[in-house]
């Protein structure tokens, strides 16, 4: 596994990282969720050797191989790329930047050509590429060398629905076999892929869980989209007082009521009481579990980061 003990890294009287304490276990998906300017790619970039900490410790644990730079494949979130080779080409020579040998390199190229559908455009310049296949080279190359620790800044980042699902797909698969740090703004795919999550934020460790777990304990329970017929002002003001009153949490959408509570399916009775005596006539109620956005939002806030 990967022990994090007390990392701080400061830039003059900046903390992009405070004391930060994780355990990432091998093999699995470890998500890694934060606003920006949490301390995610700061931490990231010492993970990989790329900026040294100010102080505290980054340990690999049960790995074969103790050279960081073969041990560590990075996906940054912006491609990176020659423009001028082939993909092929780009695979060959980062290979060969590893040390791959001949035979083992023209293997692994064309295998990961294959698993992320490149395998046509093996000899296209990656400068003529759509930007999803731009995405998925770059996936290919952070893997050429097969290390054992995978971290993916936004790989679904510009990808379309077909793209997203394949990258998806592959990335579950090599969780199976390997330890993938994700990094993400999209909380589907983090609730999809990851096996567990630390959520961080101004450089400090929030809270580290399944997401399943996250999701049962975090936040203000499952949400009741309450779809008025007509969304008079006064009627609708009266009766989020009425909700409030009975400790319901309101948020008040264009067209729709979300109402929150731990308990929100016992309280339906009551909230349609609440709505016929403030003459709210009800059109549709939709009933959704607390998902992943509510609970990094519930513990990060609302306010817009840089």
């Amino acid at each position: 596994m990967i022990i994090i003990s007390n990392l701080t890294k400061r830039f003059g009287e900046l903390i992009a990282v405070d004391g930060l304490n994780l355990e990432i276990g091998q093999d699995g998906i470890f998500g890694l969720l934060g606003p920006n300017g949490a301390g995610k790619t700061t931490t990231i970039n010492m993970i990989c050797g790329l900026l040294p900490p100010t102080s505290g410790s980054i340990h690999f644990e049960g790995f074969g191989r103790k050279d960081t730079k073969l041990l560590i494949g990075y996906c940054p979130q912006e491609n990176i790329f020659y423009p001028r080779l082939s993909c092929l080409e780009q695979l060959h020579f980062i290979g060969r930047m590893y040390g791959m040998s001949s035979k083992s390199l023209h293997t692994r190229a064309d295998e990961l050509l294959e698993l992320l559908g490149l395998q046509e455009k093996r000899h296209a310049r990656a400068s003529k590429l759509s930007g999803g296949m731009k995405r998925r080279l770059n996936i290919a190359l952070a893997l050429i060398h097969d290390p054992e620790i995978i971290i993916l800044d936004e790989p679904e980042a510009g990808l379309d629905p077909q793209s997203r699902i394949l990258v998806r797909d592959f990335i579950k698969n090599i969780g199976h076999q390997k330890t993938v740090i994700l990094t993400t703004h999209n909380m589907d795919e983090a609730d999809r892929l990851s096996s567990r999550i630390a959520l961080i934020d101004y450089g400090k460790l929030l809270l580290i869980d399944t997401p399943r777990n996250l999701k049962k304990t975090i936040g203000e329970g499952d949400i009741l989209e309450l779809v008025p017929e007509a969304m008079n002002e006064s009627a609708v003001d009266t009766y989020i007082q009425k909700l409030e009153n009975a400790s319901l949490h309101v948020t008040r959408g264009t067209d729709s009521l979300l109402i929150k509570h731990p308990e929100i399916v016992e309280q339906l009775p009551e909230i349609k009481k609440m709505a016929d005596s403030s003459a709210i006539r009800v059109a549709e109620i939709r009933l959704r579990e607390n998902t992943l956005e509510d609970v990094f939002i519930h513990l990060t806030g609302r306010k817009l980061r840089q």
